[in-house]
């Protein structure tokens, strides 16, 4: 009982830790109410190539006219680590005050500004502001393509922004920025050039509630054909699942029963008679794997992602990641992962004294590492490259030093005192046969048995169950799409779960009725291997669904989803070692073995 309560309270100072980060995730500690006249805080965050998400730079690094009072925004953990950078913008908009062709400044641009005025209008560079929390975005320039040679095109740059506010009372519901497509500076030539840098506020009432005014943003992604694209992924993927399941689970099933019907004929007919098949390795099954440390370590990361991903869902479920809710998913990732550290320790070192390993302390740092090392030096590179470019993406050193904090004394701890709990748990191996002292031979094996044909198999089935939901979610944290239907990306999920386990097992039974008694590490990577499918399936997103490019957005791709296809394999080869484990289990206490 005193265990339960222990849980329990873990459980929800889990939570309100979780909620608690998020409330320092809004930009603004206002009640968004206004008077007439009242400014209404506008920021400018960033701008960057619109095709390479990941490459954005400060607001003023290029050479707009800056406001006579720069300030910078103090902003969360969660707001850094997703590269944002408020500054005060240029531009005065009045609660209810209409503008016209207001001057922000008359300036005269030198060749250099002209040059990266030009090469940004060539990259199609976007900004990024926030009014009253609400987001806007619109180029910056054009390109005048009518001549057919790349030489021949003229480049333009937007002088004159229109800013469309709607309110409700004393509330700001809407924003739209446009650009005048007649006010153009014209950038082509290596010349100085005169900019008066101009913006018009129109303010219009509307019925919105202030509680809807995010709806707008979600709702692209739940329109009628994509919603038909989603449900028509799942029930794909169900009706796949279903079939491909069905099929082995009858054929499981019924070779199964004709195993233990043979077997215990055998039994009552002849005692001498030789065994074969998976009963005849039953003192082998059990043989710890080779390299324990880490393979008890790998369960524990494991388990550790796999409890990390569920508090995610649930956050999401009820509503903490809004569109543009800037930030409060990489506040969450690192929390929980911080918070959870204590199962990865508790798993992996009770795992570790079941296989009656003894140098604990060294699993322990193993399983410290074996997620966040990889992850840490990624990072580490991917760091100096966006310094390199100086890019938004770079963590200042304040943002550093917290996160190596969170790690010393909040991760760390928390491992160690899960690891001294599961070394003093005292578990024993649960193992239902006897295991004899010399292993048997494994006989030879055609090669369509070897680990990697059937990672090759494990993983394709549930990567088949995701891929269509998978370019959704390319495009949410690759582009600048949004999503927002947590609840069938939920659902997709527990397929991934289901499948990988039971293809795992199906794939465990078969190597066992081949007499091949090292299924521990088999299970483990058939089960993760669909991680590998999904590190594959950035390379046809990369080159066939994305306009990326240049050094900077491919390291950043392909580093990140190196570090995050690692978490799912872990992950999944938890699932799947698991599943296979419960099932080696259930069968060898199915028969009577001597």
């Amino acid at each position: 009982m005193k265990n339960l309560f222990s849980s329990s309270s873990s459980f929800f100072c889990l939570l309100l830790t979780v909620f608690a980060a998020f409330s320092a995730v809004r930009s603004d500690s206002s009640d968004h109410r206004y008077k007439p006249g009242d400014i209404v805080p506008l920021y400018a965050n960033k701008v960057g190539p619109f095709h390479n998400p990941s490459e954005t730079y400060r607001y003023f690094d290029l050479p707009f006219c800056p406001p006579d009072d720069l300030k910078e925004k103090k902003e969360a953990l969660g707001e850094v680590l997703n590269g944002d950078r408020l500054v005060s913008a240029p531009y005065v908009i009045e609660f209810q005050r209409d503008k016209e062709s207001v001057s922000v400044c008359n300036t005269k641009l030198s060749k250099e500004d002209v040059a990266r005025f030009r090469s940004a209008v060539r990259k199609d560079y976007y900004f990024q502001m926030y009014y009253d929390d609400l987001p806007i975005w619109g180029f910056i320039g054009k390109v005048d393509k009518e001549g057919k040679d790349p030489s021949d095109y003229r480049y333009y740059l937007y002088k004159h922004i229109h800013f469309d506010v709607f309110y409700n009372k004393d509330r700001v519901i809407e924003i739209n920025v446009r650009t005048d497509p007649n006010a153009l500076v014209d950038l082509t030539e290596d010349a100085e050039v005169n900019a008066e840098f101009l913006y018009t506020v129109k303010w219009k009432e509307t019925n919105t509630p202030f509680e809807k005014r995010m709806d707008k943003y979600s709702q692209s992604s739940s329109l009628p054909h994509h919603l038909e694209i989603h449900w028509f992924s799942i029930i794909n993927s169900c009706v796949t699942v279903l079939l491909l399941t069905g099929f082995l689970t009858t054929i499981l099933m019924r070779v199964l029963k004709n195993d233990f019907v043979k077997y215990a004929h055998d039994e009552e007919t002849a005692e001498d008679q030789e065994e074969t098949g998976w009963k005849y390795i039953h003192g082998d099954v059990f043989r710890f794997p080779k390299f324990k440390s880490v393979f008890a370590a790998a369960l524990g990361s494991g388990t550790q992602l796999f409890t990390l991903t569920v508090f995610i869902f649930i956050l999401a479920l009820v509503g903490v990641f809004y569109p543009y809710n800037r930030g409060a998913l990489f506040t969450a990732l690192v929390v929980i992962y911080a918070l959870t550290s204590g199962i990865a320790g508790y798993t992996a070192t009770s795992f570790y004294c079941q296989l009656e390993g003894t140098n604990w302390v060294r699993n322990l740092l193993l399983t410290g590492c074996l997620f966040c090392g990889p992850l840490f030096l990624t990072f580490c590179f991917l760091n100096t490259v966006a310094i390199a470019y100086k890019a938004t993406a770079a963590l200042p050193f304040g943002t550093i030093v917290v996160i190596v904090l969170i790690w010393t004394l909040v991760t760390s701890p928390l491992l160690v005192l899960g690891g001294i709990a599961g070394k003093n748990s005292k578990a024993e191996f649960q193992a239902p046969v006897r295991t004899t002292k010399y292993p048997r031979e494994i006989p030879p094996l055609p090669w369509y048995r070897g680990s990697i044909p059937q990672m090759a198999m494990a993983g394709f089935l549930p990567f088949s169950a995701i891929y269509i939901e998978l370019y959704y979610i390319f495009a949410s944290v690759w582009g600048h799409r949004i999503y927002t239907i947590y609840s069938i990306l939920f659902i997709v999920f527990i397929i991934l779960l289901i499948v990988t386990a039971f293809i795992t097992v199906a794939l465990t039974y078969f190597q066992l009725a081949a007499e091949d008694h090292e299924w521990w590490w088999r299970s483990f990577l058939c089960g993760g291997s669909t991680g590998l499918f999904i590190y594959a399936y950035c390379l046809y997103y990369y080159y066939a669904r994305s306009d990326m490019s240049g050094f900077m957005q491919t390291s950043f791709f392909f580093g990140y989803m190196a570090c995050i296809c690692y978490g799912f394999f872990l992950m999944l080869g938890t699932v799947g070692f698991r599943a296979a484990l419960l099932f080696v289990r259930h069968i060898y206490r199915s028969i009577k073995c001597e």
